[in-house]
């Protein structure tokens, strides 16, 4: 195996040779982080981006230390806990492969990256993986007041799509069941977008009639019909340099799918009862719970206007799709519900176990709801499967405590009691937990957040 090139110095020592300062400045030139790695997962090289990004001076012993220790915080392959690791692929193939990961900062604090693997040869014709990792997410923009949460593949699919989506001035459609978050998403692509110090206006398509149409999108003059007693800029007008967000955009009614795709498509209107015309500079990302194209084929929906606001089309999935998020979510509604409340609360790891197995037609939405009843019927801050209303008997089939025939325990229960146990023994120290159990402390995390004990 060849030794690890050493791209930085403790002071006093020897300067790099030639080679190694070109390598080290090449890679230093990368926007995003970089990093060298050689075929025993161990740090050739990291520029400092790479470096700032995990919280690592530039004499702090970071070549020969190995990749997922560094970012992942595991003690083993990432590959081996069930995830697309790059450096298997590209030393396998020689073939660039990009993958989506959790990575864990400097600070510890997980974050959604894309990273791309290439095969890159050193001197000697050495093989190398070269990694660049772009950071899909950033601090939440100031006028967000809710926070896209989720670090399942599913959702880091499509929340790099809708990064990709806000870079562009495209219009976009984004499709889901009732629920799942699409005015958040708006949201996300606004605030990320070049447009983020315009004004986000959204309307709801749901309301519009013949009647109110014009007048809302377009507004009005004085006088312009009975009880308009002044001039009134419309939801278009007032989107100008900012972006209108069409919700529901499937339930507006045919005749005036036509009006709303002349205005789209030559940014000109009038006010009703007004004769200039008028122009707004609007960026539309609309949303639907329908698929617009059956829509179109029916009937129902005018294809000119379908791709009219279909140029980049980004699918949310429902909750039932991503229940490794189910947690994260649930203790982020939970602590907002909680300082609604004034008192501290938290739930029970069978309460949690609950959740991760209910199918949620309603997704979000829905968990929200839930979360809100149990707080308002738990008298003393600890929710469990009672208040949660989802168990056996009540409005929904619980899977989470099926017992085998025989009436012996789960699989999920009996090694949930098996890591309290752990727990317990070892004073909550999960590392040693971890060993006794064979598996990394991430892979021990996961557990810990799946049945509430963490």
């Amino acid at each position: 195996m060849s030794t690890p090139m050493r791209a930085q110095r403790n002071a006093g020592s020897p300067a790099q040779d030639d080679g190694e300062a070109l390598t080290q400045s090449l890679i230093d030139a990368h926007e995003y982080p970089f990093v060298l790695i050689d075929d025993d997962y161990r740090l050739v090289a990291a520029n400092r981006a790479y470096r700032r990004a995990y919280g690592l001076d530039e004499h702090a012993g970071l070549v020969g230390r190995r990749c997922y220790e560094v970012s992942h915080r595991l003690d083993q392959p990432c590959h081996l806990n069930g995830e697309d690791c790059p450096h298997r692929q590209v030393f396998a193939t020689g073939e660039m492969h990009e993958v989506l990961h959790t990575h864990y900062d400097g600070r510890g604090q997980a974050e959604r990256v894309r990273i791309r693997g290439h095969a890159i040869r050193g001197p000697a014709g050495r093989l190398w993986l070269g990694e660049s990792i772009e950071r899909l997410t950033t601090p939440e923009p100031r006028g967000c007041e809710r926070r896209m949460i989720g670090f399942s593949p599913r959702y880091l699919r499509m929340l790099q799509q809708l990064g990709q989506a806000a870079a562009s001035q495209a219009s976009v459609l984004l499709q889901g069941e009732s629920g799942v978050g699409k005015e958040l998403a708006a949201q996300f692509i606004h605030h990320r977008s070049p447009r983020t110090d315009g004004p986000m206006i959204t309307v709801d398509c749901t309301t519009l009639n013949a009647n109110l149409f014009e007048a809302e999108l377009f507004g009005h003059e004085r006088g312009a019909y009975t009880g308009s007693v002044g001039r009134r800029p419309g939801l278009f007008e007032q989107a100008d340099k900012g972006t209108l967000f069409l919700d529901e955009v499937g339930e507006l009614p045919l005749e005036l799918q036509a009006k709303l795709l002349r205005v789209l498509e030559s940014g000109e209107f009038r006010r009703v009862g007004g004769r200039s015309q008028l122009r707004a500079d609007v960026r539309v990302v609309a949303a639907t719970n329908r698929d617009l194209r059956r829509s179109v084929n029916d009937g129902t929906f005018r294809g000119d206007l379908y791709y009219r606001l279909a140029c980049i089309v980004v699918g949310l999935p429902p909750l039932r799709e991503r229940r490794e998020d189910i947690p994260a979510l649930a203790d982020a509604l939970l602590n907002q519900l909680c300082r609604e409340h004034g008192r501290p609360c938290y739930m029970t790891r069978e309460a949690v176990d609950c959740l991760m197995e209910y199918d949620f037609p309603g997704n979000i939405r829905e968990l929200k709801n839930v979360l809100q009843r149990a707080v308002a019927l738990s008298s003393d801050g600890v929710i469990d499967v009672r208040q949660l209303d989802l168990c056996p008997g009540g409005p929904a089939k619980r899977r989470a405590h099926a017992v085998e025939p025989g009436g012996a325990p789960s699989l999920r229960r009996v090694e949930s009691r098996y890591i309290e146990e752990l727990l317990a023994e070892h004073g909550g120290h999960r590392r040693r937990v971890a060993e006794a159990l064979g598996v990394s402390e991430r892979t021990l995390y996961r557990k810990l957040r799946r049945y509430g004990l963490g």
